[in-house]
């Protein structure tokens, strides 16, 4: 039977990292940015974890629990601004944020 290591995790990280930054580079909605911005926080939780079990340190693990806590502030602040967005221009495609009139 095969087991889990290092490696297979860091592969995981890596592959999430990759589909987070595609969707950072090819989404035109604010919401689903969002979204690929926490999976590529999510990426380096599990890179953090990982190597942080693997050395048996506790380091890495408080630095995810960071980004998490950091991860969830900057959605609320996100969303927030995300919804007056939506309220004062009906609608939350990036093309229309680059248009902005004074």
């Amino acid at each position: 039977m095969m087991e889990i290591g290092l490696n297979h995790y860091l592969v995981l990280s890596t592959i999430l990292f990759a589909i987070g930054l595609v969707g950072v580079m090819r989404r035109k909605n604010l919401l689903l940015l969002f979204f690929a911005t926490e999976i590529l926080l999510n990426a380096v939780n599990v890179a953090f974890a990982a190597i942080s079990h693997y050395y048996g340190d506790l380091t890495g693990q408080m630095f995810a629990f960071f980004v998490i806590a950091i991860a969830a502030s900057e959605v609320a602040v996100g969303l927030g601004l995300l919804i007056v967005w939506y309220k004062r221009h009906n609608s939350i495609d990036l093309d229309a944020l680059t248009t902005m009139k004074g």
